[in-house]
């Protein structure tokens, strides 16, 4: 297998991050990650959004595998529905973020009490992961079908391993830096949390609401589009996509040595403050 082959990889998973489909899945998530208990520490804060963020990559992995290795036969047909999947995640997203607008609290995703809620959070980032997936099959299934799938179709079973594993790792890490740097913020600006109170829980449910929202809203215009009845063109997805865009062009134009560069650098500095810390 060649490095460029494996290259090619990374940086499809790194794209599908931010993919046209899903993009507004990626800030959603990382509210999710603010309306928890803040975490005592950067150490803790860190690790919770590594871990997190390792439960929804393989959530997203898992999907992506059984569909290009199972219904890809019958993709043709599936990717009809895949749109009211959109419409439902969104909804539902949409009604957790008027949920916390409410005031109301969603259970923590807390890794430091016990087993059960490790794996309770686990467990959820896992199903967001996957539902991520889902709702960005329609955009990514073809660069995953040539890169990965037809390695193993042509009897390169370890090759078609490695490049499942480069492809599932650039998407965690895109989604891994962002969470990392959003969870080292929140916790250098723990103070101004606590003044601030109900208020964060608040404008976290705001932005998921917005998330959600776009969400549904995308995969309404994806059902038109399919049945003839709207143009492809739509200023709100015009709109959207345009920050997709720009936001892809500039994770392609860091590539995978500067965004691991990142990550490493944001977890030396964490650690770096609770060691000053202690």
């Amino acid at each position: 297998m060649s490095g460029g082959l494996l290259a090619l990889a990374v940086t499809a998973g790194m794209l599908a991050a931010v993919n046209p489909c899903g993009f507004a899945l990626l800030p959603a998530y990382l509210s999710l990650l603010v309306t928890g208990d803040q975490p005592a520490g950067r150490a803790t804060a860190v690790r919770r959004a590594l871990v997190l963020t390792a439960g929804m990559t393989a959530g997203f992995a898992t999907v992506f595998g059984i569909f290009g290795l199972v219904v890809s036969p019958v993709a043709a047909s599936a990717q009809r529905y895949l749109p009211w999947f959109t419409v439902v995640l969104g909804c539902l997203l949409a009604g957790l973020g008027l949920w916390l607008l409410a005031g109301r609290r969603l259970p923590a995703l807390s890794l430091h009490r016990s087993t059960a809620q490790i794996t309770l959070s686990l467990r959820s980032m896992a199903a967001f992961g996957a539902s991520y997936a889902i709702a960005s099959i329609g955009c990514t299934i073809a660069p995953f079908l040539a890169i990965v799938v037809s390695s193993f179709r042509a009897g390169s079973v370890w090759t078609g391993v490695a490049l499942f594993l480069a492809y599932a790792g650039g998407m965690g890490l895109v989604v891994g830096t962002a969470a990392v740097a959003v969870a080292l913020a929140r916790t250098s600006l723990v103070g101004r949390l606590r003044r601030l109170g109900a208020a964060v829980p608040r404008l976290a449910g705001a932005l998921l609401m917005l998330a959600g929202g776009y969400v549904a809203y995308y995969g309404w215009w994806e059902i038109r589009v399919l049945r003839g009845a709207a143009a492809a063109k739509d200023p709100v997805i015009e709109f959207a996509g345009t920050i997709q865009r720009a936001v892809a062009g500039s994770v392609d134009r860091i590539g995978f040595p500067g965004l691991l560069a990142v990550l490493v650098l944001l977890v030396v500095v964490g650690a770096a403050a609770a060691i000053r810390s202690r």
